[in-house]
């Protein structure tokens, strides 16, 4: 009788792929939509300040909707198949397995109101993927800054200006792999960049899930 009830509780509340809503592999991803997402070249889409940044899916369908669930919908569980496609494109560029993985911070009251920081839940993920460390102590976002994607390349840059603070004592040596979910200007890398600079640190790669031009 137990067996059964646990058999029918396991059915109604197997899991579904948030894309197509198949439950014939009881994931959140099935591997056929996974599989639709369309990797970019492998080399930098822009340099920002003389470092690379790669960016390695096209903004469109499936990955769209991945980063929107996981971004704005609580649908965390996303955060591993969002870290899988980075770190499969990432494999390609470099094998090292030094890197010091800088998620982009959010601010504290937007992360305390949505409950959790994707990028960072992202970094665990690509972490555990790729055997990296991660640190999500090195740099701070201090400013309660204006969504990016509603402001010209101006705005972008003026709604940044002093937007991050860096605690050196929380620097390791190591060189730095920040990542994002989207790169459209650069500006938040390169607003990063800049602080980390101040404080001594040069050696840093660029990482974001995906770029809304295919450049």
């Amino acid at each position: 009788m137990l067996k059964r009830l646990t058999d029918l509780l396991d059915w109604i509340y197997k899991k579904k792929c948030y894309f197509c809503k198949s439950s014939k592999e009881a994931v959140k991803m099935c591997s056929k939509c996974y599989e639709e997402m369309d990797f970019l070249p492998v080399k930098p889409s822009r340099t920002v300040k003389g470092k690379k940044v790669y960016c390695a899916g096209i903004y469109s369908k499936n990955l769209q909707k991945l980063i929107r669930g996981l971004k704005y919908h609580n649908q965390r569980d996303l955060a591993f198949y969002l870290a899988q496609f980075m770190s499969e494109y990432f494999e390609k560029i470099s094998d090292k397995k030094d890197y010091e993985v800088i998620p982009v911070p959010i601010y504290p009251k937007r992360e305390k109101k949505r409950k959790y920081n994707h990028m960072n839940l992202v970094g665990e993920e690509f972490c555990r993927i790729t055997a990296n460390t991660l640190n999500v102590d090195l740099i701070k976002r201090i400013k309660d800054t204006k969504p990016q994607y509603k402001l010209k390349r101006q705005e972008r840059v003026q709604n940044l200006t002093n937007a991050f603070k860096v605690d050196k004592s929380k620097y390791n040596g190591k060189t730095l792999l920040l990542i994002d979910d989207i790169c459209t200007t650069g500006s938040t890398f390169e607003e990063m960049i800049n602080e980390l600079e101040k404080n001594g640190i040069n050696d840093i790669i660029c990482l974001a899930a995906t770029t809304p031009f295919d450049d």
